[in-house]
């Protein structure tokens, strides 16, 4: 972006992409894109699948812009409930659908990796995700929210409809029992 569309305030993006404007909602786009992305390559584990269903979010947002309305949470929340009823309709039809999943690309070793921390690193990464899919989806949601993409409380708060204070006493009852059930 350059220094003349920074100063552009959220809500008039909003207000342009409502009206058709597509410039805008490219602004709008390049500003959450990764965001979306991230959040739901952690909720699917597959580079494929959440690069369909982030395109998917996308989309289903510019043709529903019009109907948006501020109700004093951030653009980036409504995005967000897109993209998490995007995952749960997902998970629903892939029970249903036999599928052979392609592998992803793995990033080349370089030269001062050693195969068994790599390894190691994966197995760790792995049983990770294990665990948090085992936990219920709002704490599931929570911790994707808070530690991949960096939320506040406030605004992971703004997302999911909860206060701050809640989400507070759901991330400290959700690492709790984290600790105690699975020693993470």
């Amino acid at each position: 972006m350059n220094s003349d569309t920074i100063a552009i305030p959220e809500s008039e993006l909003i207000a342009r992409a409502s009206q058709g404007d597509a410039d805008a909602f490219g602004l709008l786009y390049e500003k959450y894109v990764e965001k979306i992305y991230n959040y739901l390559y952690y909720k699917t584990s597959s580079q494929a699948q959440a690069e369909d269903l982030t395109s998917q979010v996308f989309l289903k947002a510019l043709r529903n812009i019009e109907t948006y309305e501020d109700r004093g949470y951030p653009f980036s929340a409504w995005l967000y409930r897109i993209a998490h009823n995007l995952v749960v309709n997902w998970y629903r039809d892939k029970d249903k659908l036999e599928q052979m999943p392609l592998e992803d690309d793995f990033p080349l070793p370089s030269e001062e990796d050693h195969i068994e921390e790599r390894l190691q690193k994966s197995e760790e990464g792995e049983n990770l995700l294990e665990i948090i899919r085992e936990i219920p989806e709002d704490r599931q949601q929570l911790l994707i929210l808070k530690f991949v993409e960096g939320l506040t409380n406030q605004e992971i708060g703004d997302i999911t409809g909860r206060t701050e204070g809640a989400v507070k006493a759901l991330y400290y009852r959700t690492l709790v029992s984290l600790r105690d059930e699975y020693g993470v």
